[in-house]
């Protein structure tokens, strides 16, 4: 079959073009014919540092792609959820030793796959698993609910989006930041209230937006030094949500807070093969929000085949990508 892969890694790898063997169903798998797959941070992280990600990385040759939209082509023993022919979504690949969705077709572990969303394209749908987890698990262990005040920090990013729209479906009165009249437009349009993190000091949001009082939860998904942010924000007991914990912090002010710290790590299934019926489950739960009418995923405007991911890849990496960059298989 065809896939894109990388040879070597580095900021400058490139994606090239290879036949590699078509996969056949392991017991408790399923292969999937590939429509679309979407670009994660992680994705460009594993293709610049390589080895230096470790265990993330998967050995060279290397096919990358998390996420995946498609149809099954063939089952595997022991797989009784799925048949031939059915649309799925899910983010099952492309790190370790599971290959990626950079190809025509997938193999996946049965537990990280669900029934695609209706209402969605394949386009669409590659675009929602590994964001749509993260926000999903991060709110629900924060325990965010109806009437609290929460505050997603960067709301038209992969996750903030994602973030910004279950914390409406869940009953939290949502707050974001982010920056211009397109994000504003796009965050009102979830029911959200932007606040322009470039204008307003937390102190002035947090005075404006709780009266002083700080948010119930804040979600961070943009992370490093604006977890200083987020604790500043908080509420006494509050909860933070964190998706990029990777940095040194002085942890006082949320002592003082008494805040509980969530960091979300959404690989962790797919790497040490932990509880992955969690993440089917999650996908199975956003496809019913999704067919209610309460989530949809943004993407970038510009689209890109398989022969372009290279520029997929540079897209997101360049910053200028609003929502999600997807590739179409």
């Amino acid at each position: 079959m065809k896939a894109m892969v990388l040879n070597q890694y580095g900021a400058t790898a490139k994606f090239e073009q290879a036949q590699i063997d078509t996969p056949q169903a392991l017991p408790g798998q399923v292969i999937v014919r590939v429509a679309a797959t979407s670009v994660n941070t992680v994705d460009t992280m594993i293709r610049q540092m390589g080895a230096d990600l470790f265990p993330l990385s998967p050995e060279l040759p290397a096919v990358l792609g998390m996420d995946f939209a498609g149809t099954i082509e063939s089952v595997g023993a022991g797989v009784t959820s799925f048949t031939s022919g059915d649309e799925v979504y899910g983010c099952a690949g492309g790190l370790a030793d599971l290959q990626g969705a950079l190809a025509e077709y997938i193999p996946a572990d049965a537990r990280l796959v669900a029934h695609k969303p209706k209402r969605l394209s394949m386009r669409e749908a590659a675009a929602l698993p590994l964001v749509g987890i993260t926000a999903y698990e991060g709110l629900q262990r924060a325990g965010a609910s109806a009437g609290q005040t929460l505050l997603v920090h960067g709301g038209t990013g992969g996750v903030g989006h994602v973030a910004v729209q279950l914390g409406k479906h869940f009953g939290a009165k949502v707050f974001t930041t982010v920056s211009g009249d397109k994000a504003f437009d796009i965050v009102r349009g979830y029911g959200a209230t932007p606040v322009d993190y470039k204008k307003a000091a937390v102190a002035d949001y947090v005075a404006t937006h709780t009266d002083g009082a700080g948010f119930d939860v804040v979600f961070d998904s943009v992370g490093g030094a604006n977890m200083a942010n987020s604790f500043d924000a908080a509420a006494l007991n509050g909860q933070v949500v964190t998706t990029v914990a990777m940095l040194e912090l002085d942890l006082n002010p949320a002592h003082f807070k008494g805040l509980s710290i969530h960091v979300v790590f959404m690989l962790i299934p797919m790497l040490h093969d932990h509880h992955r019926e969690a993440h089917g489950q999650i996908l199975t739960k956003l496809a019913t929000i999704v067919d209610e009418g309460a989530l949809f995923p943004l993407l970038d405007e510009q689209r890109f085949n398989l022969n372009e991911v290279g520029l997929a890849y540079d897209r997101l990496t360049s910053g200028q990508a609003t929502g999600k960059v997807v590739v179409e298989c």
